[in-house]
């Protein structure tokens, strides 16, 4: 519910919040410019010799204003024409044009109003409410995220625009709710939907009837200085019955303008006070270092408008549409579903589909919105989750598991959780297993028992489906054509060949880099973007799934690099390891930003074994800024698969690579990684107390045997790989 009253305020206020935003920053700007060159008045300066001074030269004097920048304008007539200067204080002088600045009227025009009078003003307190609104329920969001509003300033991981969005959040969020409460303020006050506040000053009327006192005889004028000024109003030459007006930061008087005698003065009310910080919180003025603050926070809101389109559209990317989508409280059936690359969604779609055709009535979600309150006529809940990573929740079910366990009460809504993967992953439906546990242990009633969908298969989902459709009593036929992902064409540049000797036939392959259109550029599609340790999906001949390897290269190398071994049987990789140069693959790129590099400057340690050393050599190609990097590699014979051998000794040269540490698995004393790290113990401590970072790639077993000696090393010094990975300073990409 909170996400939705974030989402779409900003989508459709986007615009006007912009305008808003943009024009308010130049506003503050100037208020900051204006504070900084206009003359300034001396302390110990008083209004009656400010005044006599401008007096002296502009004889027709009618009226002072100070601004609260401090900046001192002066009103006159001369010869029948009005005129009016910027003084300089100490010399009575004008010395710039009382309005200097067309173009802040024409923008002050524009945040105010639109250009458009009072509708305009109406537009602008609309805009203001949305900009509240996104700024509560953003922070809302932001404390959800990081765990509470004590997290407020932690760590953020994920893709980069979701990143920059609750970055710039976090610290522009006070200023936009003080710009948009002040601003509601301030519109209301047009309106005189608040009262003013101010004490009533009647026409003064007993007057002596005098004129022609000089300045420095009007008492009142002496005693106050021009710190205090707003304006000071002359009388109408030639009418005895006219007064001085005086307006100061205390209160406003009528002063004789024969005798100088205070005829009647009021005090700024508590109110009126109460306004004007208002005013002054809104505008800067009179506050160069709030307004240039004020500024930079209101900047925030173009940038966060940008990066909450990208992230909209991502998830539209993901999610595709469903056409006669029931409410949750009208449905007889909750389709929710959990997917990172959007895949599950498919299946759900087609579920969805069916159900509908057979007379149900469906209503699909993430697994995100998970509320069992709103389901008020659900028979049913059928969960489909897929598996992010080593065991993790993807994108579209972030809060599910927590939502789930809240509940302490047992569900009456029989559920069924179907789980998405691949066998070959070792934390195969690893989260819908979770998901089926935790709802077993609950002893909710189960509709179906838990099942699995091995490498998206529409034979095995058919399968479900009929027994689905037989719990149901309705005939379910489940004809799922799987969506083939957008693929670009890959040609191999060269190729580089290992592991022959030791049964481990490997290769490295470089491809070029793809032509990119203006839009994807734009848009950051296809492979405009993208970082060692992402992943390329290649579709292999005669398979409808795709298969994943992590990159050894980022954009900004210029080319595109995968190591490949080849697996007897496999289908994907004898195709890739059969490439020869100028030969073509249609792939995809997947983001993967939980295995990347934090961009401190704390040791990091790298650890891999045969083709997991590919992203690890991308992480130390790119370390330009000589962070210091330990890599532990383990191969079977140096002879033969010692992959990046000669790049490796010029990474240590430029500083790039700290130290490398390898191991043999092949030969009279076989060694392997995790030897290797129990070996270099010590040393392994120290870097992590020092704040060291992991990462692990490899196979499953591989990282099984490193999680098990980073626990024996660790445990003399109160440090777990659990713990290091709660604080996110372990991470593994493990096939």
């Amino acid at each position: 519910m909170i996400r939705a009253f974030h989402r779409w305020p900003g989508l459709i206020a986007l615009a006007l919040v912009t305008v808003l935003a943009l024009s308010g920053a130049v506003l503050a700007v100037f208020s900051v410019t204006e504070r900084i060159a206009a003359p300034q008045a001396g302390a110990e300066l008083s209004v009656a010799t400010l005044a006599e001074r401008i007096q002296t030269v502009y004889p027709g004097l009618e009226q002072i204003r100070r601004a609260p920048s401090g900046r001192i304008t002066a009103y006159w007539f001369e010869s029948g024409q009005p005129g009016a200067a910027v003084i300089d204080p100490m010399t009575g002088r004008g010395v710039a044009s009382a309005d200097p600045y067309g173009f802040q009227r024409w923008l002050t025009n524009l945040h105010r109003s639109l250009f458009l009078g009072d509708p305009g003003r109406v537009a602008s307190a609309l805009g203001a409410v949305a900009m509240l609104v996104l700024s509560v329920s953003g922070a809302m969001l932001v404390a959800r995220r990081v765990g509470g509003w004590r997290n407020w300033f932690s760590r953020l991981r994920g893709p980069l625009a979701g990143r920059l969005h609750v970055e710039i959040a976090r610290v522009a969020v006070i200023g936009l709710i003080f710009s948009s409460v002040t601003s509601l303020w301030m519109t209301a006050s047009t309106f005189a939907l608040i009262p003013d506040g101010g004490p009533s000053l009647g026409v003064p009327t007993e007057v002596s009837g005098q004129t022609g006192a000089s300045i420095p005889d009007l008492g009142l004028l002496g005693t106050t200085p021009v710190s205090e000024l707003r304006s000071l109003s002359f009388p109408y030459d030639g009418d005895a019955t006219d007064v001085f007006t005086l307006k100061t930061d205390r209160g406003t008087g009528y002063l004789d303008q024969g005798t100088g005698t205070v005829l009647a003065w009021a005090d700024l009310t508590a109110w009126q006070r109460v306004s004007e910080t208002i005013y002054t919180l809104h505008t800067g003025q009179g506050a160069a270092l709030l307004g240039a603050v004020l500024g930079l926070m209101a900047l925030g809101v173009p940038a966060m408008g940008l990066t909450g389109v990208s992230i909209w559209l991502v998830g539209r990317r993901g999610r595709p549409r469903v056409r006669a989508n029931q409410s949750a409280g009208r449905a007889e059936t909750i389709l929710l579903v959990g997917s990172e690359s959007g895949s599950t969604w498919g299946f759900a779609t087609t579920l969805h589909a069916a159900l509908r055709a057979a007379g149900q009535s469906v209503h699909i979600a993430p697994m995100s919105s998970f509320a069992p309150e709103r389901y008020a006529r659900a028979d049913r809940i059928i969960v489909l989750a897929a598996t992010y990573g080593d065991g993790a929740e993807p994108s579209s079910a972030k809060g599910f598991l927590t939502k789930l366990e809240a509940h302490s009460d047992a569900l009456d809504i029989p559920i069924a959780v179907l789980g998405f993967g691949d066998r070959s992953f070792p934390a195969y439906c690893a989260y819908a297993q979770t998901v089926a546990d935790t709802v077993d242990a609950k002893r909710w009633p189960v509709l179906l028992p838990y099942d699995t969908i091995d490498r998206q298969s529409p034979q095995a989902f058919a399968r479900w489906g009929q027994a689905l459709g037989a719990v149901l009593g309705i005939a379910l036929d489940l004809q799922h054509q799987p969506t083939p992902p957008v693929t670009t064409e890959l040609t191999l540049q060269s190729r580089r060949d290992y592991g022959a000797d030791v049964q481990a036939p490997t290769s490295i392959l470089r491809f070029s880099l793809p032509r990119a259109t203006f839009w994807q550029r734009l848009t950051g599609t296809g492979f405009t973007r993208f970082a060692a340790g992402d992943l390329i999906g290649i579709l292999p001949e005669g398979a409808p799934t795709p298969r994943f390897y992590s990159l050894a290269s980022s954009r900004r190398d210029g080319f595109l690099e995968i190591v490949v071994r080849k697996h007897p049987g496999g289908l994907c990789s004898s195709q890739l390891t059969a490439l020869e140069p100028g030969e073509r693959v249609r792939a995809f790129i997947r983001r993967n930003p939980a295995f990347r590099p934090d961009r401190s400057h704390t040791p990091l340690i790298l650890i891999g074994a045969g083709t997991g050393i590919g992203p690890l050599v991308g992480f130390v190609r790119e370390n330009e800024q000589r962070r210091p990097i330990h890599l532990f590699f383990g191969i079977r014979d140096p002879q033969s698969d010692f992959l990046y051998a000669q790049e490796i000794g010029g990474w240590k040269d430029e500083g790039r690579l700290s130290r490398l540490v390898t191991s043999v698995s092949r030969g009279q004393r076989p060694r392997y990684v995790q030897d290797a790290m129990r070996a270099d113990g010590p040393e392994l401590v120290r870097l992590v107390q020092s704040g060291a970072r992991i990462m692990v790639c490899g196979g499953r077993d591989m990282a099984a045997g490193v999680a098990d000696a980073l626990h024996d090393i660790l445990a003399a010094s109160g440090l777990s790989a659990a713990k290091l990975k709660t604080e996110g300073r372990y991470v593994e990409d493990i096939f």
